[in-house]
């Protein structure tokens, strides 16, 4: 049974083993307003292909995953309605339906694996909720990156998430975390947090990648690229918006795949649209330095 399809670029690339870096749908369909999400998604690939590198953005549509989209599939994807956000467990019965499915994190890499594709950009990662203990909120993200053996470049944890204990249990899944080029955990909206983690360059990143080919572990490897300086968000007040937004979640009983998207509108409009001028920012930011990762890994 056919179920991978590659757009003519990618299959080229792949072919002649250029390098190719995965991008996400879910930030398309869910992650932002139209048409803000259609030219996000044109620059994106137009910012790796100036890198040396082939973009491959992973959707869900009549019954095939698709690896690699043309504009017209972009368009359609950010239009139409009744997407679906398709993590691991939905995949099967979306393509089995022939619905048409925006990927997450998880479904992303599980896909850019089976593709043979070594890097993936998104921006931010899911991870354990806050309030974890009365809910058991943990994104299934986390366990995908523990059995998909790709380097996914983001800019950390979504600050709606609790980071310190996504950080714990990315470590008890054995997936290592480095920050590119510094050694300060960022914050998705704002440059750091006070969690330390190692530093890292391309160079580095890329011998890395070789040497767990070699050992065969299949864990992921976490690079966390901070938010550009001249887009990122005062720490206190974004956290302030944050704690209000999850508390206006919680009395109004939205919870599961439902809470990202409403935390994400509630933090656009309470900072009247900085929040999403910060967001577009980073994913341009991640997928430049994902597509120099894969060309220092290829060379």
């Amino acid at each position: 049974m056919k179920t991978m399809q590659y757009s003519d670029e990618v299959l080229d690339a792949i072919i002649h083993k250029k390098p190719v870096v995965a991008l996400e749908s879910t930030i398309i369909s869910h992650g932002m307003p139209y048409p803000d999400n259609v030219s996000m998604a044109i620059e994106v690939e137009d910012i790796i292909r100036n890198e040396g590198a082939v973009p491959a953005t992973i959707a869900l549509m009549d019954g095939q995953i698709k690896v690699g989209l043309t504009k017209d599939e972009i368009e359609r994807l950010a239009t139409e309605e009744g997407v679906i956000k398709t993590s691991i467990r939905d995949l099967p019965g979306v393509l089995a339906k022939k619905q048409t499915g925006a990927t997450t994190v998880a479904t992303t890499a599980y896909a850019a694996q089976q593709a043979g594709l070594h890097f993936f950009a998104t921006g931010g990662l899911g991870g354990v909720h806050r309030g974890v203990a009365d809910h058991m909120d943990i994104s299934a993200d986390l366990v995908a990156l523990s059995k998909c053996n790709i380097c996914i470049v983001s800019a950390g944890v979504k600050s709606i998430l609790d980071i310190p204990k996504t950080l714990e249990f990315l470590e008890t899944l054995g997936v290592p975390v480095y920050g590119y080029e510094t050694d300060r955990y960022p914050g998705f909206y704002f440059r750091e947090t006070e969690h330390e983690v190692p530093s890292i360059t391309k160079e580095e990143l890329a011998k890395i990648m070789k040497i767990k080919h070699h050992l065969s572990l299949e864990q992921a490897v976490h690079v966390a690229v901070p938010v550009p300086d001249a887009d990122a968000m005062d720490r206190d007040h974004i956290q302030s918006i944050i704690d209000h937004a999850l508390t206006e979640a919680d009395q109004r009983g939205i919870t599961g795949k439902d809470i990202t998207p409403f935390l994400l509108g509630h933090i656009k409009d309470a900072t009247a649209g900085e929040s999403l001028k910060a967001n577009i920012a980073l994913m341009k930011n991640n997928a430049k330095v994902a597509a120099q990762l894969a060309v220092c890994h290829q060379k």
